[in-house]
């Protein structure tokens, strides 16, 4: 029986350009015996394959069971076409055309091969600090448009020796288009400067760079996507130093570790922590720490957790090694590692920039000549609740898209921008069924960073040919994210209030249609009616929402400085559950240290209304409660109080008193449980007991609030954002609890729950306004 010839065009789109498809599908062909050719274009992969019939079949399977680790098919179209007759199979050259669909792969941690070959002497790239594969190394920091080729990244200034060509052009070679490849021959330098910008003459600048650490010298160090700043985590002196020229004087240093075994020596960690610890995307994970931790006492003052991540570039690996080998086996190894910034500043990424705003900060600079072109921050994640939650998603993660999963012909009905929130950016485009959530930008709080926003937004339109016809903005006139929006010229502009989408990116991520009960919790956000929001439960969908319940208004006296102070917020409390005299009637610490004077004037600020905002807000509430426990607490950073709180809680069953105010929407009365504590304090309950119980009925009073929602809709699904449900004893209780009483409880997974989390949201509900015609 004759067999059956056919030739097939599978087109492949998603992440499948730089990450070894060509050669895999090369593979595929040669072991199937089949003919044809693979090539990248604009959209993706094209594949021609010609054969019998069965064998053809069988080649789709693999394309789609047995891809490369870092590859991730979205879509796979096939057409047939007649038999050509061919006798070879082909890696053909790149074509360029106008649609571009094609993803850019993150940057991915330094593989087993190459880590391998890094350290084996008799390997031609023994250790060589910018050793990658198609499995492994820089990415979307690279890439300057697409298709994926040398030619389009910032490699393009390293011609390949011999060796590295033959590699390059060999199909079932490991570094066959792999864009990055070199050696040292061919192919990127490392430098070490002193404080001056001049090079040090060294045979071997990072082994002199370890010494440097070792001594207790403060180096910017040149990573994937920026400059790190780098010290001995257990050299006291130094950590200090770096505290005090960075201008971060509370908020906690991450570390980098060489492996999991030292890793485990400074926190507890279980399986589901040391896969992602040691996954391609090398995130810091946020991890509960040990008491006895041998750390320099400035690393993470008052917190009992740490941020870790493994080494994830080759120059990380050598480094690590190098400063290891000063000390000897019996000495535990951790640098810290933290963005080459002052604070509110976005990280350096430029040689010439990191040289001219850490100069101050470093006294070296352990460098290179491969030019960064994206500027990409650390991720951090932590596991909670049973998954991973992000408080930032960057490196290792973006700019691969969120497929949105809504049953509808596209998700986005026009290609769009939504520009996010204030703080902790991200902005995020939507085109078809997937959202371009972008890496971290940070604060808008400069001109640095409002020019990083408006470049990252360039590059992404470029890279993936979105060119929105529609822009989603938050509502607060003052953001900078909102003024750039409402200055394009678009036919669509399309407000998005703070809380909905916040609520609406965990719909987006899950793909829930219809309506939900939603808690969005944080510390500020605008409001419809021109107040400050923040513990809001809604009746929500992508389209609208409804607030069902707030906590109820207390003044923010003195606006920004009531965030800064929180002695401010605990005043009010008191004042609303006391009165305004509650100085002559109180005698607990608080009220003790409280200046009386002060006092008095931010109570006629507030009888005037004079800079006095209300608010509804859940994270000034852990503020106020915050600085009741811990009179003389200041704030350096946003979120410190309850982060702090957190950190100091005992777990309790014990539970304060609050109310439920009927109306549409119901106030949320907490003035009993703030009299509560105050008469535990007065009794001498110790302060961990009290933060205990405090946090158990903050979850209690959003259940009874979900429970009185579901009695008026019948609804049991309940999404949960918002910068609260960072905190994790907070946001475990409330799931626990929710689950127990019959609801299913859904939070944001892919984008952090912080403001970084927005963007998504604010994309989601334009999308659907605009499907549904409602401008």
């Amino acid at each position: 029986m004759a067999k059956t010839t056919v030739r097939w065009r599978i087109r492949v789109q998603g992440i499948v350009q730089g990450v070894g498809f060509r050669p895999f599908v090369y593979g595929t062909a040669l072991n199937l015996e089949l003919s044809g050719f693979v090539l990248n274009d604009s959209t993706g992969v094209v594949i021609e394959v010609e054969g019998e019939y069965k064998a053809v079949q069988e080649f789709q399977r693999r394309l789609q069971e047995e891809a490369p680790l870092l590859a991730r098919i979205d879509s796979l179209v096939t057409e047939v076409l007649p038999p050509q007759s061919e006798t070879s199979f082909m890696i053909a050259p790149s074509q360029v055309g106008a649609e571009r669909r094609t993803l850019v792969t993150p940057d991915s941690a330094t593989c087993p091969d190459c880590l391998q070959e890094l350290f084996n002497p008799m390997d031609r790239r023994y250790l060589y600090p910018f050793i990658n594969c198609t499995n492994c190394g820089p990415r979307f920091t690279i890439v300057q448009d697409v298709p994926y080729d040398r030619d389009k990244t910032t490699m393009r200034l390293f011609p390949m020796c011999r060796a590295c060509q033959a590699e390059y052009s060999n199909p079932l070679n490991r570094r066959f288009h792999a864009q990055p490849n070199a050696c040292p021959v061919c192919g990127p330098q490392v430098r070490l400067l002193n404080a001056e910008g001049e090079e040090l003459t060294t045979s071997d600048p990072i082994a002199l760079a370890a010494q440097q650490l070792a001594d207790g010298t403060i180096l910017a160090i040149k990573g994937l996507g920026g400059y790190h700043l780098a010290c001995d985590a257990l050299h006291t002196e130094a950590v200090a130093r770096l505290r005090q020229r960075k201008q971060r004087e509370a908020k906690p240093f991450a570390l980098m570790v060489p492996d999991l075994a030292t890793a485990r020596l400074l926190c507890e960690i279980d399986e589901a922590e040391a896969e992602l610890l040691q996954s391609h995307r090398r995130p810091i994970v946020l991890l509960n720490k040990h008491p006895d931790s041998p750390l320099a006492p400035g690393v993470a003052p008052a917190y009992n957790s740490l941020g870790l991540m493994l080494p994830y570039t080759p120059l990380h690996h050598l480094l690590l090694s190098a400063f290891a080998a000063i000390f000897g086996p019996t000495r535990l190894v951790a640098l810290v590692m933290t963005s080459g910034n002052l604070s509110d500043e976005p990280i350096a990424y430029r040689d010439q920039e990191a040289r001219e705003r850490l100069a101050a900060i470093a006294g070296g600079m352990l460098t290179h000549n491969r030019a960064i072109h994206m500027r990409c921050d650390d991720s951090v994640v932590r596991l909670v609740a049973g998954g991973t939650q992000f408080f930032r998603r960057s490196r290792g993660y973006a700019p691969e898209p969120l497929r949105m999963a809504f049953d509808v012909t596209s998700s986005f009905p026009v290609p769009l921008l939504a520009c996010g929130g204030h703080l902790k950016n991200t902005f995020c485009l939507g085109k078809g069924e997937q959202a371009f959530v972008s890496h971290h930008i940070g604060d808008l709080e400069n001109l640095e960073t409002l020019t990083s926003f408006r470049e990252g937004i360039d590059h992404f339109q470029r890279l993936f040919g979105i060119y929105p016809q529609a822009v989603a903005y938050d509502l607060h006139p003052d953001y900078l994210a909102t003024k750039h929006a409402l200055d394009l010229e678009l036919p669509y502009k399309i407000g998005v209030q703070h809380h909905h989408a916040h609520l609406a990116g965990v719909l987006a991520e899950h793909g829930l249609e219809g309506k939900v009960i939603g808690i969005a919790a944080d510390g500020t956000g605008y409001g419809l009616d021109g107040t400050i929001w923040g513990c809001e439960l809604m009746l929500v969908d992508l389209l609208n929402f409804e607030r069902l319940a707030h906590l109820a208004y207390v003044p923010l006296p003195g606006g920004e400085q009531a965030v800064r102070q929180p002695w401010r917020m605990a005043a009010v409390y008191l004042a609303q559950a006391y009165g305004a005299d509650f100085g002559k009637r109180l005698k607990i610490p608080f009220v003790q240290q409280l200046d009386q004077k002060r006092w008095y004037t931010l109570s006629q600020m507030i009888s005037r209304g004079v800079n006095s905002p209300p608010a509804s807000s859940l994270g000034r509430l852990f503020d106020a409660v915050a600085a009741l426990l811990r009179p003389g607490s200041s704030v350096l950073y946003e979120g410190q109080a309850a982060i702090e709180l957190e950190a100091l809680a005992l777990p309790s069953s014990r539970c304060y008193p609050f109310t439920i105010v009927e109306g549409r929407p119901a106030v949320l009365n907490v003035a009993p449980l703030i009299q509560a504590i105050v008469q535990d304090l007065e009794r001498g309950v110790s302060v961990p007991e009290i933060a205990g119980s405090f946090h158990r009925s903050i979850a209690e009073m959003l259940v009874a609030a979900c429970q009185r929602a579901k009695e008026q809709s019948g609804l049991s699904r309940v999404a949960l954002s918002g910068g609260v449900f960072q905190n994790r004893l907070l946001l475990e209780q409330l799931v626990v609890r929710l689950e127990e009483l019959g609801f299913q409880a859904y939070l944001n997974r892919r984008v952090p729950p912080n403001d970084g989390g927005l963007s998504l949201g604010q994309a989601a509900v334009a999308a659907a306004r605009i499907r549904a015609g409602l401008l």
